[in-house]
This record gives C-alpha cells, structure tokens and sequence, in this order.
C-alpha cells in the first residue's frame, strides 16, 4: 500500500539500512498540495534512542540509533503530490543510489507508482 514518511540510511555492521516511520495515504495529513507524514525526524528518533541499543535490535532497528542524533546519517522524506498524483522522494545525496531508490520505493510501497527523486538542502548530512 503506497505510503509517505521519513527515513534514514543507517549503519548496520557493514552494511546500509533503511529505516523508515511510515504512514498510509489514507492516514497522512495535508499540507499545501500535498499529503505528508505527520511525525518528524527528531521526534521518531529520539522515541527510538530512548528504547537502548537491545530493544532497538529486538524491533529489527539498528543499535546505532542509540548513541548518535538524529541528524548525523543520511535522511529524507517521501511525500504525495496530490496535484499531478506524484511521489516525491527528497533524499540526502549519499540516498541517491539506485539500489537505495529501489530499497525506499518497496518499503513505501512505490514501486510502479508515478515517483521523482530530489535534493533538499534539509536533508542534507553534514558529516
């Protein structure tokens, strides 16, 4: 079922991995012209370091969320344009790979949906 939300590209071992706080369209809020997830980074993230690095693995989340903030890997949005019926996946460069863009549209249930792919600087790493 299509989906709009925020995600991360965290470290896990030696490997990348999505984590995502997702919501249906059906339950997403407006906002302009576009329907939008309601939560936001820094609160889903601090909701997830306050559970320790046990529980995070338990719920088959990185340990790494509990000992950095929210804004030190990679990040982004996905939200509805509902105007032209368009997906938008503002995404942190380092996200912009294809095998990250393929990973993002299966767990927000994009794939053959209508979709773009942009830069924003608010999703920008510093680090």
């Amino acid at each position: 079922m299509p989906s709009v939300g925020i995600f991360w590209g965290v470290p896990d071992g030696e490997h990348t991995v999505l984590v995502t706080d997702r919501t249906t369209l059906a339950e997403a809020e407006p906002y302009g012209d576009c329907l939008t997830h309601p939560r936001g980074h820094h609160k889903v993230w601090e909701a997830w370091r306050r559970l320790g690095a046990t529980a995070l693995r338990r719920r088959g989340l990185p340990p790494a969320i509990a000992g950095h903030e929210y804004e030190t890997f990679p990040r982004g949005r996905v939200v509805y344009m509902r105007g032209p019926a368009l997906f938008t996946l503002y995404a942190d460069r380092r996200l912009q790979r294809p095998d990250m863009i393929a990973e993002m549209l299966r767990l927000f249930g994009l794939t053959g949906e209508h979709h773009t792919v942009r830069s924003d600087a608010h999703y920008r790493t510093l680090a």
